[in-house]
């Protein structure tokens, strides 16, 4: 079975939600299973520590996570065009997975969510490629054959889903979002499979 790893920081939720419906569709592909994580915030107070367990929702991703992963999804908000740092924090600290090749060969995806519709949310896709490429990672997006890409009038890139949460972050996914978020998983599933029958 080809496990892919969804992994995701979010602060007012959407993020989280876009993680769910990726996690819908890498398992709507026959022989694959979602590993869905999140990050710890980042505190400004240097003392003040995430305890290991989060409170709700998945467990935080441990070394193991990135090993046993066949591929990764990774979501973030958009920040001022960037992911939120407490991904880029984690991401920093992978040095010795980049140095063990843990993830070379394995496809990856992106998404994100912003609170405008020019947020930066191309930009924010568009750099949270970087590491992973510098992992050997094979950047899967989503191709304009993908029917809802060409019409949708809210979120959606060829980089990557996207979401536009309103500025008072009260905006549910739209239902094209929605079917972009689970395209990208059913994409990363396939091109697991297809790299592990090999």
């Amino acid at each position: 079975m080809s496990e892919i790893l969804v992994l995701y920081y979010s602060r007012y939720g959407a993020v989280e939600a876009m993680a769910r419906l990726v996690c819908q569709g890498i398992e709507s592909i026959p022989g694959c299973a979602a590993r869905l994580r999140t990050v710890p915030p980042v505190s400004a107070t240097p003392e003040s520590t995430a305890p290991d367990i989060p409170s709700k929702g998945p467990p935080y991703i441990e070394q193991r996570d990135l090993d046993e992963c066949d591929a990764l999804a990774l979501g973030s908000p958009t920040r001022f065009g960037q992911m939120a740092a407490p991904l880029t924090y984690f991401l920093q600290q992978t040095g010795s997975d980049w140095l063990a090749g843990t993830l070379a060969g394995k496809p990856a995806g992106v998404f994100t969510s912003s609170s405008t519709q020019h947020g930066g949310q191309e930009s924010t896709l568009l750099s949270m490629m970087l590491p992973l490429l510098h992992h050997g990672m094979l950047i899967c997006g989503l191709p304009f054959t993908e029917s809802t890409l060409n019409r949708t009038e809210t979120g959606g890139t060829p980089y990557g889903p996207s979401h536009v949460a309103g500025s008072a972050d009260d905006k549910p996914i739209s239902t094209d979002e929605a079917a972009l978020c689970r395209a990208l998983g059913a994409r990363l599933a396939t091109a697991a499979e297809a790299l592990r029958k090999r």
